[in-house]
């Protein structure tokens, strides 16, 4: 019994050595970014497979696996596809998850209104406060949002 114990606590041990070792980044997600419209999302890693939706420019996804040149990601509503690798890049985004969001001139509620976005309307993500992101639209609209109303 106390062998097993002794055992026990030993592979604990490690585990939890490991888990501290390890940089935390090592198990963050990859998102991506879709470069064009009228990207397809398929059923499988080829040009053969269902069309299951179609996606536009600065589309954020999740990686969730890479078979060859295709991605299967993972959209900000949870459905899942397979793209063409070359049709993605790192650049980030961010999306609106939220029916509507309000975009503020600072970093807080108290802050003046100065636009709204609703619900799948992309912005680039900028600086941080807290749990304030700077975002900016593609028509130049810039404003602060509380980080719970996009994704990622």
């Amino acid at each position: 019994m106390k062998r097993l114990t002794l055992k026990l606590s030993v592979a604990i041990s490690c585990t939890i050595l490991v888990g501290l070792i390890l940089p935390h980044n090592s198990f963050a997600a990859e998102y991506v970014t879709v470069i064009k419209d009228g990207v397809n999302v398929r059923s499988q890693p080829s040009t053969k497979g269902e069309v299951y939706w179609e996606v536009f420019k600065d589309f954020p996804l999740k990686v969730i696996k890479r078979k060859g040149d295709w991605v299967k990601a993972e959209d900000f509503e949870g459905d899942t596809g397979w793209i063409y690798g070359p049709l993605l890049t790192k650049k980030k985004k961010v999306i609106v998850k939220v029916k509507k969001a309000n975009l503020r001139v600072g970093p807080g509620k108290n802050y003046e209104i100065n636009a709204t976005a609703l619900y799948g309307v992309v912005f680039t993500p900028g600086r941080r406060d807290g749990k304030w992101l700077q975002v900016t639209h593609s028509d130049g609209t810039r404003g602060w949002v509380h980080e719970s109303l996009v994704w990622p």
